[in-house]
């Protein structure tokens, strides 16, 4: 990355410049940091370094120790100027026809695999319960957690996906109770939810169980209205839960999200695991009784409280099942757990924290992503969700503005913000539409390269070059020839080459809206550039040049959208 490898010139500058007694009294052995930006001025340079923090150190001013780690940089590549203590770069076209030419030879794999410290990585995200239709806050973890995978794995990590299945609690026995209702009312019978609203929290009165009951009775034949009240609950759960994994697991699929394993809550407390972490944490002396349930003493580990993992009925909490879940993903020999969680579960990071440093694992290497939740914008008015009112489900705002769309819009702010869902604006084919702006962009691009082998519609004119002149570029591109497009294209060759940095800081900081950002700056460049300047023309070499830059473009761009799992079409 040209920022590191600027970086790294003036910090080997500084250590010739100390070893010759040029930086005062300065040592080898002195700690200092330095930051690299882009001058606000660009006729200043294309990048700069402040060196004004080096003057505690060196006891002299500023201007003199930039002159004098000036001294001993090679400026093969690039020439230097000093303003007062800044040290400005300024890149010759060498670095500019580097940059597109490593593009062009990697290809799909230009950005990746940077990462230095690799890691075996379980991302769990979404892990809904499975008793009803996804809600679009769920879409949003489900865009952005696939996303995320694709960026780690993208960056160099080996990564795991996983989606924890809450089966195990009361919830699925309303989902029965709640099935049982929708199936007499198909049976003719004068049967419906509770009016009360205490009670009916009891209950799952969304419609969408009304196909669940009629494939139940298809598949029973001999319920009628007589038996029906004798069908076992237990019965009802197992079918209601079937199919709404099975609609769940299935719209995950064409929303492009890939789970490794769906882990099921239920089997883990038949396995033991659940019972077992209570045990290992009595052993080691962090339980204790008190008003007939068992506490775990997370406070040794800086939780804010105790916390009861055993009721004094006997039933365990959530927290219980929590953390032999948390320590099954490290028994199974991954290196980090990332989890995203909704920013209500805020409270609960330090909990499972406790729990973990409690059996002996590293809590840094968990990490949680509290995520805000999404408002759905028609007409300038939010849309209420939920399941027990009329819900807007991720299966509805995929049919109304599409794939691309949702996932896009789902991803393009950060976790932590609370996402405004515009879907006039989404469904809109106009340059105010990010998702549309970015796939164009890619459009476009493409369209110029077909163009280039394809005859002329006036006057049956010849093609401007060959498909073989074309793969020639891609190739084997003679990388002198960006000297004839350098000043033009500058900007936006070093956007392309910002795709690498743009990749490692995301995945360091666990980001994806940044790589939307990304885009649409690269997009934005792309058609100024466009506008600008005529890439198919009669001078051959310039045209080599500028169709080398947009086979480039088009690599970045897919690369980028391939990380969000959104389509880049060629035609549009």
């Amino acid at each position: 990355m040209l920022k590191d490898f600027f970086l790294n010139e003036v910090q080997n500058g500084i250590k010739e410049a100390i070893a010759v007694n040029k930086l005062g009294s300065m040592g080898l052995n002195d700690e200092y940091t330095l930051v690299i930006e882009k001058p606000k001025n660009p006729d200043f340079g294309d990048f700069a370094v402040n060196v004004s923090s080096l003057a505690r150190l060196a006891k002299i001013a500023p201007p003199m120790i930039a002159n004098a780690i000036v001294e001993f940089l090679p400026q093969t590549t690039y020439t230097v100027s000093v303003v007062g203590g800044f040290i400005n770069f300024k890149i010759k076209d060498e670095i500019l026809a580097d940059i597109v030419a490593e593009i062009l030879e990697k290809g799909v794999n230009y950005g990746k695999n940077q990462v230095k410290n690799k890691e075996k990585i379980l991302l769990e995200y979404v892990s809904a319960n499975p008793t009803g239709p996804f809600h679009i806050g769920h879409g949003r973890w489900a865009a952005m957690g696939s996303a995320l995978a694709n960026l780690l794995r993208f960056y160099g990590h080996d990564v795991f996906e996983e989606f924890y299945i809450n089966d195990a609690g009361s919830q699925i026995q309303k989902l029965g109770n709640s099935l049982r209702i929708r199936i007499q009312q198909e049976l003719g019978l004068k049967v419906d939810f509770p009016t009360d609203e205490i009670e009916r929290k009891n209950y799952y009165p969304g419609e969408y169980l009304i196909p669940t009951a009629k494939n139940y009775l298809a598949s029973h034949q001999g319920v009628n209205k007589d038996n029906v009240e004798g069908i076992p609950l237990d019965e009802l759960c197992e079918f209601a839960k079937a199919e709404m994994e099975a609609k769940q697991q299935a719209l995950l699929k064409d929303f492009r999200v890939h789970f490794d394993k769906f882990y099921s809550e239920l089997d883990l407390h038949k396995s033991g695991k659940v019972e077992n972490g209570v045990k290992k944490l009595t052993e080691q002396g962090y339980i204790y009784e008190q008003d007939g349930a068992m506490w775990f003493k997370s406070t040794v580990f800086g939780d804010d409280q105790d916390r009861v993992i055993k009721k004094a009925d006997g039933s365990n909490t959530y927290l219980t099942a929590d953390i032999a879940y948390h320590a099954d993903k490290f028994d199974r020999g991954f290196d980090r757990l990332i989890d995203i969680w909704g920013a209500d579960h805020h409270g609960y990071i330090a909990r499972v924290k406790a729990s973990l440093e409690a059996l002996g694992y590293d809590s840094d290497k968990f990490e949680v992503l509290l995520g805000q939740l999404v408002n759905l914008v028609v007409d300038g008015n939010e849309v209420r969700m939920g399941k027990r009112k009329n819900m807007v489900t991720l299966d509805d705002l995929i049919e109304e503005v599409g794939i691309d769309a949702t996932r896009y819009w789902m991803c393009m702010r950060n976790i932590d913000v609370t996402l405004d869902f515009d879907i006039e604006l989404a469904k809109r084919s106009t340059d105010e539409n990010p998702v549309f702006y970015v796939q164009y962009a890619h459009a476009r691009v493409c369209s110029i390269l077909r163009n280039a082998v394809s005859n002329g519609k006036l006057n049956n004119e010849p093609a401007p070059m060959t498909e073989t002149e074309l793969k020639e570029i891609e190739n084997n591109f003679d990388k002198s020839l960006i000297s004839k497009t350098a000043d033009s294209a500058k900007a936006l060759i070093m956007k392309l080459e910002e795709f690498k940095s743009v990749i490692a800081l995301s995945a360091e900081n666990r980001t994806v809206y940044t790589i939307c950002r990304y885009v649409q700056e690269l997009a934005q460049e792309f058609h100024s550039f466009y506008n600008a300047n005529r890439v198919i023309g009669e001078d051959k070499d310039l045209m080599k040049a500028r169709l080398a830059l947009m086979i480039a473009i088009k690599t970045v761009l897919k690369n980028a959208l391939d990380i969000l799992a959104v389509s880049a079409p060629e035609k549009m």
